[in-house]
């Protein structure tokens, strides 16, 4: 096999590394750095797949391995990130099961749907140019902001501060992730077959925007770029109902 097929499964790996660092970082009780580790991996799941398109190597193990990746990265990472989170929240209430609060152990359904969107990717021949559902490493990174979020705003201890350290933030949070990525809803793929203009207009709109949220809300514009995915695959696929 030449080594321009192994390329992508590489990176593959590198994503798959970086979610095991992202647990490491929070068993460690660095959950900045384990929400830092997240966004790394999404770097690497993008360019395993644009490598793959543009030296076309493609391969069964290739699809497979990405998902297993994501899984861990997009799945396992960010259930344990939100899973501390809501240990630290405020306004938390318990509900004891042998001793033991299991209030933060709703955090784990993200890795559990996660791994159900990635199954249900794997067999829908629907999703070859675009998504049903949310993708998980859209769900995934909107958690790992979150503890970066909260760092950002934590000098300010505003009122929108202490919405979004709320316990029951967290778990809608987790719950409508969840839900999102396992939804029968159409959404755009951030895949890129060339970089020219036509036919990557929603794509650019898309950069611009979230580039614009980044620069004037730093961590916070991450579950707003969030929203705007949603909205501009709406606005995608009532267009093409209509035209």
């Amino acid at each position: 096999m030449k080594i321009k097929n192994h390329i992508p499964n590489f990176i593959t790996l590198m994503n798959l590394f970086s979610g095991c660092l992202s647990i490491l970082f929070f068993a460690q009780g660095n959950l900045k750095m384990a929400g830092w580790m997240i966004f790394i991996a999404a770097v690497f799941d993008f360019f395993d797949g644009f490598f793959a398109r543009i030296l076309k190597a493609y391969s069964k193990i290739g699809a497979e391995l990405d998902s297993l990746a994501d899984v861990v990265s997009f799945g396992v990472a960010p259930g344990f990130i939100i899973y501390q989170l809501i240990i630290e929240s405020h306004g938390r209430p318990s509900l004891m099961l042998f001793e033991t609060d299991i209030i933060p152990f709703i955090a784990f359904i993200v890795p559990l749907f996660a791994a159900l969107r990635l199954a249900k990717f794997n067999v829908d021949e629907r999703q070859t140019t675009s998504f049903i559902g949310l993708p998980s490493p859209a769900a995934g990174l909107l958690i790992a902001s979150l503890p970066l979020v909260k760092a950002q705003l934590y000098d300010g201890q505003s009122l929108f501060y202490m919405v979004v350290t709320n316990t029951y933030f967290y778990i809608g949070i987790a719950i409508v992730m969840s839900l999102l990525m396992v939804a029968e809803l159409p959404l755009f793929a951030m895949k890129f077959k060339s970089f020219i203009v036509k036919g990557n207009e929603i794509r650019y709109l898309f950069i611009l925007i979230s580039l614009i949220l980044l620069v004037t809300l730093q961590f916070v514009a991450i579950p707003f770029i969030v929203l705007t995915y949603l909205f501009l695959s709406l606005v995608v696929f009532l267009t093409d109902i209509q035209s």
